[in-house]
């Protein structure tokens, strides 16, 4: 029995809790759809062109003339017009800012293009100055290389001479250029 009434609580709680979130809207949509049924009024029988604007026929409020009013075809034209010119008027803007913010897209673009050619430029001298550094010092390698053969067939001719002081001297030689 305990068991039963928790879930029967439950179940009310729940229920409630459903009710308090959907209610308003509810009640709401509920209310405007009556309002719209019930409101609605019939079109106007009137003839408004042959009557003055100030005098208000008999029969008619002051609510039906105006929904009069609405129905006339000269004031149709006019607000239509108007419409028409505002909307004309707001799509020029929108085409002329557009137009606005297209040519300041291109200008950006075209600086972009050349901020890009010119680092491209520098690129390529930065790696035209690489390859001319390579190329010397393959050269160096290669001068350096021919200066140590030459040397060696020098100092093979001095020993065939009797030249002794050589290994001494070359020792000493080497561990100096190693060192720098």
């Amino acid at each position: 029995m305990n068991q039963a009434a928790v879930k029967g609580l439950l179940v009310l709680m729940a229920l409630c809790l459903v009710g308090y979130i959907l209610g308003p809207p509810l009640y709401w949509h509920f209310m405007e759809g009556l309002a719209a049924v019930s409101h609605s009024c019939p079109s106007c029988q009137c003839d408004c062109s042959s009557q003055p604007l100030l005098t208000i026929p008999q029969g008619l409020t002051n609510a039906s003339f105006g929904d009069c009013a609405k129905h006339d075809p000269e004031v149709s034209e006019d607000t239509e017009k108007s419409f028409a010119e505002l909307l004309s008027e707001e799509l020029k803007l929108r085409e002329a800012e557009a137009l606005e913010s297209q040519q300041r897209a291109d200008m950006a673009l075209l600086e972009a293009k050349k901020i890009t050619s010119q680092y491209q430029k520098e690129a390529d001298k930065c790696n035209s100055g690489m390859e001319t550094c390579e190329e010397a010092r393959e050269k160096a390698e290669a001068a350096l290389s021919a200066q140590k053969k030459l040397t060696a067939i020098w100092e093979i001719r001095a020993r065939q001479r009797g030249w002794k002081g050589v290994a001494k001297s070359r020792t000493q030689s080497q561990g100096h250029v190693q060192d720098v």
